[in-house]
């Protein structure tokens, strides 16, 4: 059987937020089941028909149309920090016009080693061919952010995702090696060589971060360092995502439409395509290319630039014949710190969008309330506000 069956009483979540007169959807397990389902991949990526709890709504599963590319532009961080102040200048214009657009670019000349990346897809590559019951030791709990999930059948019954995926905090101000610490602390000692790969990977793309968010920041008009100093010290989470080959994939999706709550995502894939865009009424491929990252805005820098730059819809079909995967670092404020846009973005003309929150009550939020979707902050402000 592919899905198995583990003794164990699921926690009671919160029923999901909706907006005033939107039927919930994305249902809680019953808290009366006395089993939560498991997604067993090795098993389940070899069966002819998959569960109803895979299969998505009509209107949402995979079209053919969406094969067609998006465009999205390369943008060069080696000539922003040229010294140039013309190619400055006209880089920033580019992932200006792009974030209003439908806030999706990738970056090349980005400083992180090839052999580094290579290294964290092996690694990767070695975690999930794992035994299920050797991954689940570091299995996600209910209303957490970090630790092991195999698919959500633990917290919803329907419009399940065909993945695996396995998150780790990092947060460049830790007095210790917080990602070595994870790894070796939940898998062994045997794992350090792990930790220490992904502990390098996290400061890598923190210090990314850092110079991506000095591109919006002039991009914006605000100057370079006015979000650089905003995110300095973060608090933030990667994501190894595997999505196993799935028999039937016209009817369901590796992850669901969705924006990422988070403030930025810096998204390495392999060569495996799946990630898709919603841009221009339609669904789009990004087409992966193993030299850059994909950047895209999340739900808290669209607060943080007063909604003038997009958190834009996006999620993951998988196939028949190949596994797909992918790191996902998801830049984040400190835990308490106050998301508010500066003073330069509100005027008349741009009035208040959303109001002032943490970073802790909108992670709370999407983990016990509410799944993440198209109107997560929309739903997210009522809440809040109330």
């Amino acid at each position: 059987m592919a899905l198995t069956r583990v003794a164990a009483r699921p926690q009671r979540l919160a029923e999901p937020t909706e907006p005033p007169g939107k039927k919930p959807h994305h249902l809680p397990q019953s808290p009366a089941a006395a089993e939560a389902l498991v997604f067993d991949a090795a098993v389940m990526s070899r069966q002819p028909e998959i569960p109803a709890q895979f299969v998505w709504p009509e209107e949402e599963k995979p079209t053919a149309e969406a094969s067609e590319e998006l465009s999205i532009p390369l943008i060069d961080l080696g000539r922003f920090f040229s010294g140039e102040p013309e190619a400055s200048e006209e880089v920033a214009l580019m992932v200006g016009e792009a974030c209003a657009a439908h806030g999706f670019f990738q970056v090349v000349n980005h400083g992180v080693p090839p052999a580094l990346i290579s290294e964290a897809h092996r690694c990767m590559d070695s975690f999930f061919s794992m035994a299920l019951q050797d991954k689940q030791v570091t299995r996600r709990m209910p209303g957490e952010s970090y630790g092991y999930a195999s698919s959500f059948t633990g917290r919803f019954s329907s419009k399940l995702p065909w993945k695996e995926t396995l998150s780790f905090r990092f947060s460049p101000s830790s007095s210790t090696p917080i990602v070595v610490d994870y790894f070796t602390g939940k898998l062994g000692e045997e794992f350090r060589h792990f930790g220490e790969v992904y502990q390098e990977y996290c400061e890598m793309m923190s210090l990314l971060s850092l110079r991506i968010m000095e591109v919006l920041g002039m991009s914006l008009g605000v100057g370079r360092r006015c979000f650089r100093d905003f995110f300095k010290v973060n608090d933030s989470i990667t994501r190894l995502n595997y999505y196993p080959p799935c028999q039937k994939p016209e009817l369901t999706l590796g992850t669901g439409p969705h924006c990422d709550p988070t403030s930025l995502t810096i998204l390495h894939q392999d060569t495996v395509g799946g990630l898709q865009v919603f841009a221009n009424g339609r669904w789009r491929s990004a087409t992966p290319n193993f030299d850059t990252f994909i950047v895209n805005i999340g739900d808290t820098f669209m607060a943080l630039s007063n909604g003038r730059y997009k958190s834009c819809l996006h999620r993951a079909v998988v196939n028949s014949e190949s596994a797909r995967k992918s790191l996902a670092f998801f830049l984040c404020p400190e835990m308490e710190k106050v998301v508010a846009p500066p003073p330069e973005l509100v005027d008349s003309a741009h009035p208040r969008v959303y109001p002032d929150f943490t970073w802790s009550a909108l992670l709370e939020f999407t983990q016990k309330h509410y799944r993440a979707d198209m109107r997560t902050m929309e739903a997210f402000s009522k809440w809040i506000q109330n």
